[in-house]
């Protein structure tokens, strides 16, 4: 029954805001709608509604989950600095992070849904009822760890929640049992989605041994740099205070992220470049063209050069404690990941194909209308679960301030 009213006194918080707060649900709930629409049409019509083809097979919808799954392992960086090294100014907003990480999972299993067509085609990885052919299977392996992963946020952020409310002493050793457990989920979910990628043995390149480390080391920048937004706009809309070392010390793990990173990616060129076989065409398909197929150039280039500014913006200790150049480096950090892993990493790898065929893709209106819905579906939840956490930790909402208001 306790539960059960915590659910209830949550659902009152989530109903009550500022006008600012009712225009952007209202926001969010009219694109929810729009790529509604969209997905209507494609469980009408089938996949044809979109530019995925037999060369292209994957494209838009799995270039969004695997950045997503990123983002969502990206809540190792708060809780290894805030618990294994016990950084206090960082231990207040390890919550926020796996707030991102519950949402971004949600978007993760939503794109796939949409990616197989008709979702009645998963039902065969209902356990009991289908088969997940494990262990042969890496797609059963990704669904579990995913679901751990979804499940162990959710019970932290719940028990930490429920226990704030209740004005409960949290047993230490239960929470950082789960929270301790959580990292290597959180590295896992990304490297079976690597290997994913890894096990096309006719996509050469995909065929990388550095591909699931550099998803961690891309993971680590694109995930932070929301976080530090976030923190920001919270300070100004609501209560909720973080300290400017806590900021400064995302930014600077971003930064060692982020040459790791940058050095994966130039090890993988001079590999490709100074061997020159017949593999190096995926990366000239995407850094220079085949032929007059030029359509992948300007994205290769566009990550490349706001990836390299934006860690010179983290590098830099001026320009990092620089509220502005701070601000501008996290959008140039999640835009270039984002083209990164959604464009630059499935497109060439598929592109020419095996017959030597060249198949130019672009994402439909439909999966641009899909896309946004989800997204849309992801901040929602991010949105409601963050009013949430701020009243009950940062506001003192609690049952006893309850039980001071009069009848």
């Amino acid at each position: 029954m306790k539960f059960i009213r915590f659910l209830k006194e949550c659902f009152k918080v989530i109903v009550r805001g500022s006008h600012r707060y009712y225009i952007w649900l209202a926001f969010l709930f009219g694109v929810i709608v729009w790529g509604s629409t969209g997905y209507i049409q494609q469980i009408k019509q089938g996949l044809l509604v979109t530019n995925m083809r037999d060369p292209i097979s994957w494209a838009y919808y799995i270039g969004n989950f695997t950045f997503l799954v990123g983002v969502a392992a990206a809540a190792v960086m708060l809780v290894i600095p805030a618990y294994i090294y016990n950084w206090k100014p960082l231990k207040e907003v390890v919550i926020f992070g796996e707030l991102l990480a519950i949402s971004a999972v949600i978007m993760c299993i939503l794109f796939v849904i949409v990616d197989v067509g008709n979702p009645l085609r998963l039902w065969h990885m209902i356990p009991g009822i289908g088969t997940l052919n494990l262990p042969s299977s890496l797609l059963a392996w990704d669904s579990l760890i995913l679901s751990l992963y979804f499940v162990l946020n959710l019970v932290v952020v719940s028990y930490l929640l429920f226990n704030h409310f209740y004005q409960r002493e949290t047993k230490k050793r239960l929470l950082n049992t789960l929270i301790l457990l959580s990292i290597p989920v959180a590295i896992g979910i990304h490297t079976v989605t690597a290997f994913l990628y890894n096990g096309f043995a006719a996509r050469p390149f995909w065929n990388s041994a550095l591909l699931a480390p550099k998803f961690l080391a891309s993971a680590f920048c694109s995930g932070p740099a929301v976080l530090i937004i976030l923190f920001q706009i919270l300070r100004k809309t609501t209560t909720f205070e973080i300290k400017e070392e806590a900021i400064w010390k995302i930014a600077e793990l971003m930064a060692y992220a982020m040459f790791i990173n940058l050095f994966f990616f130039a090890a993988e060129v001079f590999k490709e470049v100074y061997s020159d076989t017949e593999h190096l065409v995926h990366l000239e398909y995407l850094f220079k063209g085949v032929g007059e197929n030029r359509d992948m150039v300007m994205w290769g280039w566009t990550s490349l050069i706001i990836s390299v500014i934006a860690f010179l913006l983290f590098l830099i200790p001026a320009t990092r404690k620089n509220v502005i150049t701070l601000n501008i480096g996290a959008i140039l950090i999640w835009f270039g990941v984002y083209i990164e892993k959604g464009i630059a990493l499935l497109i060439p790898g598929f592109t020419p194909d095996v017959l030597g065929q060249i198949y130019i893709y672009r994402p439909s209106l439909i999966e641009l209308k899909i896309s946004a819905g989800i997204f849309a579906i992801g901040f929602l939840i991010f949105t409601l679960m963050t009013k949430i956490a701020i009243a009950i930790i940062f506001e003192n909402f609690n049952i006893t301030s309850l039980k001071k208001k009069p009848a």
